[in-house]
């Protein structure tokens, strides 16, 4: 069952996006060379908890930091360590959750730490388009696999990996809702959409095979083939007059 929001848990949900659109720039802004993803974790936190609002993921399901920060191969569910140095050339996805008032906000971005290569860049940014190219489709009457359907056509049609395992979900007075969103073309056109929906909609692909494992910490996720992953995520909204991005800033 795919709740439909009310006004009120419509702006709560658009506050929790600003402050998390908000919290994505501030970090994307500090990653440089030299920081460690705890550093960062903890910068991000602080923005969070600045806002009046909590960090979603801190805890959920015993995760033990407030963002997944992943680094180059790292696909999601990286914790974030003291150890783990950012160098020129990596690329680093936060995935980060914002609470407010008791309704979500979800949303990931891959960085690039300095100058990437071509090869890098190219993956980002192809992850980050197939998103956009995917909520197109995000309007009242079409179906869930219209919007799932169009972010695997594109990732493929530019020769990399969609991973198969994780999904994109609803989103609201939890963090993971019904419907599972996935990044492929479904065998099923899935459930029709409707104004009131929001969905929390995220491209993960590899820059090769899209098989993937869990790493002996429980929880960090990478490609069998060690190559390099990217993530882009959204809350959006649908309505009426096509989808609203709640957890990207407007200008």
């Amino acid at each position: 069952m795919i709740e439909i929001k009310s006004k009120r848990e419509i702006e709560l949900m658009r506050e929790a996006g600003k402050v998390l659109a908000e919290v994505h720039e501030k970090v994307g802004e500090a990653v440089a060379p030299g920081k460690s993803t705890y550093e960062l974790d903890k910068y991000a936190e602080e923005l969070i908890r600045k806002a009046k609002c909590t960090p979603s993921f801190l805890h959920l399901y015993d995760f033990p930091a407030a963002c997944c920060i992943s680094v180059n191969e790292e696909l999601i569910h990286g914790i974030p360590e003291k150890t783990r140095i950012l160098k020129e050339g990596d690329i680093v996805s936060f995935d980060i959750g914002v609470n407010y008032k008791g309704y979500h906000s979800d949303a990931a971005r891959t960085w690039a730490v300095g100058e990437i290569a071509p090869n890098a860049k190219r993956l980002v940014e192809t992850c980050k388009e197939s998103f956009f190219r995917g909520i197109e489709n995000a309007i009242p009457g079409n179906h869930l696999n219209d919007i799932c359907g169009s972010i695997g056509d594109y990732v493929e049609a530019h020769g990399y990996g969609v991973v198969t395992q994780y999904v994109g979900h609803g989103i609201g007075h939890q963090v993971h809702m019904d419907p599972e969103v996935p990044n492929y073309r479904m065998k099923k056109k899935g459930p029709k959409l409707q104004a009131g929906m929001t969905l929390a909609i995220e491209p993960m692909i590899t820059e090769g095979n899209p098989e993937v494992r869990v790493l002996s910490n429980n929880w960090t996720v990478v490609p069998l083939d060690g190559k390099l992953t990217a993530h882009y995520e959204n809350t959006i909204l649908i309505t009426d007059n096509g989808p609203e991005i709640l957890s990207l800033s407007k200008g």
